[in-house]
């Protein structure tokens, strides 16, 4: 078992799937379909697909790492991520295209050589957590899955699986939680009868809505969602 609940099983299930809608909604894009904007304000669906390439590329490093004991970040510096990307959204289509898919299927090889020992082994992370190598899949998941909605390419959080989903709502008010500040929420997914409760300042207000709504509303996605009283939910921090 791995965070709360989930297995490893689960968490490479959801990073197949998600890798695959983000294959399938790039497949047929040309250069002025990936310079059209994401659903992240300020980026273009090129700077979103580079974003999840290189993502594969780090979580390979840390697949590396798990392998051999060798430390191997997943980014050379913040700096150099954020150039990679922007070197990554300027690619022609086709080459943009092929970098997600190669990078995706060396990201999958490298899991699949793993042993259960060196699933066990401990790496860092960007945010320089230290976990055990388990926890890859998840964050690769997280990525693949979220981003393919940010394409903005049709799908949306009701795309996903409800089993991710629901994992993707645990993981995110376990964070939430964790921080300081912000609105006391409580979450009721209407669809599910899944409920999730917020810490924060003052009373908490209510806010119901299906589940794939409540994803996105705790992703930072806009939702459209409204408290029990009508008033639109409040606004949340980053949570990454």
């Amino acid at each position: 078992m791995t965070g709360t609940g989930r297995t490893l099983a689960d968490a490479r299930r959801w990073a197949l799937i998600g890798t695959d809608l983000i294959l399938e909604a790039t497949a047929g894009l040309d250069d002025a379909g990936y310079a059209a904007p994401s659903a992240l304000p300020g980026w273009s669906r090129a700077h979103v697909a580079a974003h999840v390439a290189a993502n594969a590329e780090a979580l390979s490093n840390l697949v590396h790492w798990a392998a051999t004991g060798e430390p191997t970040p997943m980014y050379a510096s913040p700096e150099e991520r954020a150039a990679g990307i922007e070197r990554g959204r300027a690619l022609p289509a086709a080459a943009l295209t092929t970098w997600l898919r190669r990078s995706a299927d060396a990201l999958e090889a490298g899991m699949d050589r793993l042993t259960e020992g060196q699933w066990a082994h401990e790496v860092v992370t960007a945010q320089g957590r230290t976990v055990p190598a388990t926890e890859l899949p998840w964050m690769r998941s997280r990525e693949v899955c979220v981003h393919a909605v940010d394409l903005a390419t049709g799908l949306s959080f009701a795309s996903l699986p409800a089993d991710f989903l629901t994992a993707l709502c645990d993981d995110v008010v376990g964070k939430r939680s964790a921080a300081a500040g912000g609105p006391a929420v409580t979450l009721t997914a209407v669809d599910t009868g899944a409920v999730w409760q917020l810490p924060g300042d003052g009373e908490p207000v209510h806010v119901t809505g299906d589940l794939s709504a409540l994803t996105a509303y705790l992703t930072g996605r806009d939702a459209d969602l409204r408290t029990a009283a009508g008033a639109p939910a409040p606004t949340l921090g980053a949570w990454l």
